[in-house]
């Protein structure tokens, strides 16, 4: 049963908490500023902007680095990569807490995940479940490219995240433990979150290196501020963060051909099932569980695979070439769950009015993807001292369908092949300048399935509900195609420090299995209760009379940044349009497109204040609007689900001790925002928030022993993210303790 609240919510003001960082305490007798683990410095070589190695201060983008020593770092608090990479890049929104990624956006927009370059999402059928579940304790480093790109092909309009795998690189044989548990202060008994993660690594003096990591964890009961129990599924369908258990494989394989050649295999298999006890309330004031009523549906789960394989020859007869093909077997059920109105307006249909849900009311999504990836870095020496030339093509195929529990399809299956190629060319102007552009040809070839939409029931008032009876839809076979262009370039104003700015597109094919999904959705094809198959025989629709157009984005951004031992800083300006954004209303359960704005401001900073102890932080700032009625004007404000605090920070500081101790104080604060979203002025409140997260680690006994603690002091607020996905507010976690032991030896 629910546990009462032990007292009134904490509040904690957002100015209180970033300004109470800067008190903290700083040696006396410093000796000047050194090296800090974490420290982006000049001379960082990112892969992701470029599909080749490239030093950052030659990239033209907003590039941002985050290093195993900073990954340790945040796996005292976690292990969920999208609240660590929450906290470090200020491009990305606030994480949900949760499984799921719904809303989570990078600059407003979509955001690509990949792992070793190895694209993981979903694209036929985008279902935001990817980010939370890869294990930090497999990552040696993740980088971030700010701003839409087609670079890998569709899914990066507002952003790209790579999660680079570990390596092994020191001969013989290294085992790494970590094992960790963590509680909710307001119930340890009924919270307890144990994990243990288990790694060997090494090389071989003939070439072989190898690094395997695997993770079991374990969730119970969590908590928010004020003490009560948190929901299993207060996203709706998406699956919590409560009563799972995980398990994580993560292998990397590699072979030195000779000094130049080298092939290397790589997976990861997900194994994720949460069982809820009790269904989700989603009425005023916050979703909660219905501790009346049981959880009846099948567990949620995530059994998903992705392997690759990757050649590398660095004398190849044209430059540096990388060949990479990639196979990914994604299956993810979700929550069940039954009607709510307006949360939940439409659901499958039982046939019985008074209870509306169909039991099979469920879905598993499955999807299969493969493709293969061909980058040639070639040196154009001969024209042009520095001139590079970056060329090659990509080929994918990929099926993807969703089913309830009883077989029917929710969506016509779907299977694309897609197939592009690009170049990109580095010129070198003078000692200072470097110049950057490119384009890219990318083409869908998308074959749609007929289907029968299953019947649903459609809630359009609290007392008030029609049927949409089974409809056919007639799919066919259509192609897409855009070419993409970039032009940016740097300049390097010291040795640390350079000018940026630039113009890049992102590509994408919209989320096409939610749009048959809701074929029909409109009263149109609405029949009364009593009357429930009131349309004509042979009524049917096609994909091509709902199909969405592809999406095409144009970013811009100028920045300044500046990387030594001892100061990162940067600061930059953005801005991104498209006159075919994708906008989903919860409230009437459609997707739309139409043209939108998206622009803002980023700043990071980082800086050694002595030798021991360093002041980091950033702040950003992002607002967005679009056109609501199809007007042509940008009428209103882009809804929260796309941008739910316009304003967001953290500051931390870092005070490494003599002996190897390290502290480190950090406080997160966020904008509440009110903007009417349409003509009619609907608005719907967010609430401002702020929380401080506290963490120690210190040598014991060859390894090292960690305390941290979240939400330090137990402060009850909104998560603005996952409030913004269903328009109904969403606590934020409350304090949790992590105690935890890593060795290596």
């Amino acid at each position: 049963m629910s546990s009462a609240p032990r007292r009134g919510p904490a509040r904690l003001s957002p100015l209180l908490a970033l300004a109470g960082l800067a008190a903290l305490p700083v040696a006396a007798q410093a000796q000047g500023p050194s090296e800090a683990e974490g420290a982006l410095l000049l001379g960082e070589v990112s892969v992701t902007a470029t599909r080749a190695p490239r030093p950052v201060e030659q990239i033209p983008q907003t590039v941002q680095v985050i290093d195993r020593a900073e990954i340790e770092r945040q796996l005292a608090f976690g292990n969920n990569p999208a609240a660590a990479i929450s906290r470090l890049i200020p491009g990305f929104s606030q994480t949900t807490e949760t499984i799921s990624g719904a809303s989570e956006t990078f600059r407003g927009r979509d955001v690509l995940v990949l792992l070793d370059g190895v694209p993981l999402n979903t694209p036929l059928r985008d279902v935001s479940r990817i980010l939370a579940l890869i294990d930090l304790n497999a990552i040696e480093r993740i980088e971030t490219v700010a701003g839409g790109s087609s670079l890998y092909g569709a899914g990066a309009t507002g952003g790209t995240i790579n999660l680079i795998t570990r390596r092994g690189t020191e001969p013989g044989v290294r085992f790494t433990a970590d094992a960790s548990v963590r509680a909710f202060t307001a119930n340890p008994g009924r919270s307890i979150q144990p994990q243990l993660s288990l790694g060997a690594s090494g090389r071989t003096d003939g070439g072989f290196d190898y690094a395997f990591t695997a993770t079991g964890r374990q969730t119970n009961v969590t908590y928010d501020g004020a003490g009560r129990e948190m929901p299993s599924d207060a996203l709706l369908g998406q699956g919590g963060g409560d009563r799972t258990r995980f398990g994580n494989f993560t292998g990397r394989i590699g072979y030195d051909i000779d000094a130049a050649r080298r092939i290397e295999l790589s997976g990861t298999y997900i194994n994720l099932e949460q069982d809820p006890s009790y269904l989700t309330t989603y009425t005023a004031p916050r979703a909660a569980p219905d501790f009346g009523t049981a959880y009846t549906g099948e567990s949620v789960y995530e059994r998903s695979a992705s392997v690759s394989a990757r050649y590398t020859d660095q004398d190849f007869a044209l430059g540096r070439l990388s060949v990479t093909g990639f196979h990914n077997d994604i299956n993810k059920r979700f929550s069940y769950s039954r009607y709510a109105y307006p949360a939940n307006s439409v659901v499958y249909y039982s046939g019985n009015p008074s209870s509306p849900t169909d039991p099979a009311n469920q879905t598993t999504l499955n999807s299969v993807r493969s493709g293969l990836n061909v980058t040639v870095d070639t040196p154009l020496s001969g024209v042009m001292d520095g001139l590079l030339l970056t060329w090659g093509g990509d080929l994918g195929r990929e099926r993807t369908s969703q089913e309830l529990l009883d077989g029917r399809q929710v969506f016509s299956p779907l299977e694309q092949t897609s197939t592009a190629a690009f170049g990109q060319l580095q010129v070198p102007v003078g000692d200072r300048l470097t110049l950057r552009g490119g384009l890219r040809y990318e083409r869908f070839d998308l074959d749609v399935e007929d289907f029968t939409r299953p019947t649903a029931y459609y809630g359009v008032s609290p007392s008030v509900g029609y049927v949409l009876p089974a409809l056919s839809v007639t799919g066919g076979s259509f192609s897409y195609d855009a070419l993409t262009a970039n032009l940016g370039a740097s300049f390097r104003l010291s040795p640390t420090a350079e000018l940026y700015g630039g113009w890049s597109q992102g590509f994408a094919l919209p989320d096409v299995g939610s749009f048959t999904r809701r074929a029909g959705l409109s009263l149109t094809y609405a029949c009364s209760t009593a009357r429930p198959n009131c349309l004509p025989a042979g009524t049917r629709v096609s994909y091509a009379s709902i199909a969405p157009e592809a999406q095409l984005v144009d970013s811009y951004e100028f920045g300044i940044r500046h990387r030594s031992a001892d100061f990162n800083a940067g600061l930059v300006g953005f801005a991104s349009t498209s006159d075919e954004g994708v906008t989903f209303d919860p409230g009437t359960n459609r997707i739309s497109q139409q043209k939108e704005l998206i622009y803002g401001v980023e700043a990071h900073a980082d800086y050694a204040l002595t030798a021991n102890f360093r002041l980091g932080g950033m702040l950003t700032w992002r607002e967005g609007r679009y056109d609501s009625n199809a007007d042509g004007k940008l009428d209103a404000a882009l809804p929260n689900n796309r941008i739910p605090s316009p304003i967001r920070g953290a500051l931390s500081g870092t005070y490494s001790f003599e002996g190897g101790t390290v502290m480190r104080v950090e406080g997160v604060a966020f904008s509440g925002r009110n903007e009417t979203i349409d003509t009619r002025g609907t608005r719907y409140k967010i609430s401002q928030g702020a929380t401080m997260n506290l963490s120690a680690a210190t040598p014991i006994g060859g390894g090292q022993g960690y305390l941290a603690v979240e939400n330090l002091f137990d402060a009850a607020y909104q998560n603005p993210t996952a409030s913004a996905v269903r328009n109904l507010p969403v606590e934020s976690l409350g304090r949790v303790v992590t105690l935890g032991y890593r060795i290596t030896f």
